[in-house]
């Protein structure tokens, strides 16, 4: 798989100190910029930013289902090595964080198998991390 580029991603959030409780404490990415309304955070080598907006500036998510779950649309994540990701979810779980979906292994002993789990940050993004055994071979695979 060739070397990425890091993605630049701007998401909206109702509260910046509980986006840095969340990202930079709970998820442990590193801050980077930020003014009154916004703060850039180390993504896992990718720059997401916060920005503060009104709540009622939010449309409400969609779901779709998924290998028997309903999916949060939209939703944004990490494809993690499989220790890392098992790392995270021992974590988040120790934390008592509210997962959408529980961390699992979907699409088992098919192409694509992954380990998955999704949760939403404190203003209501949802963000899934997934895991494979054989990232290159797997992540695009039919």
């Amino acid at each position: 798989m060739p070397e990425l580029t890091p993605f630049h991603l701007a998401i909206p959030v109702h509260d910046l100190a509980a986006a840095r409780a969340f990202y930079g404490e709970l998820l442990g990415c590193e801050e980077g910029r930020s003014a009154a309304d916004w703060v850039d955070f180390d993504f896992f080598g990718h720059q997401l930013v916060c920005h503060s907006v009104d709540s009622a500036a939010r449309d409400g998510a969609a779901h779709s289902p998924v290998d028997g779950h309903d999916v949060p649309v939209p939703h944004f994540g990490m494809v993690l090595e499989m220790p890392d990701w098992e790392a995270l979810a021992a974590r988040l779980k120790t934390a008592g964080v509210a997962f959408v979906i529980e961390p699992h292994v979907r699409f088992r002993g098919q192409s694509g198998e992954q380990a998955t789990m999704f949760m939403t940050d404190p203003s209501g993004n949802a963000l899934e991390f997934k895991a494979f055994r054989d990232i290159a071979g797997q992540l695009f695979a039919r």
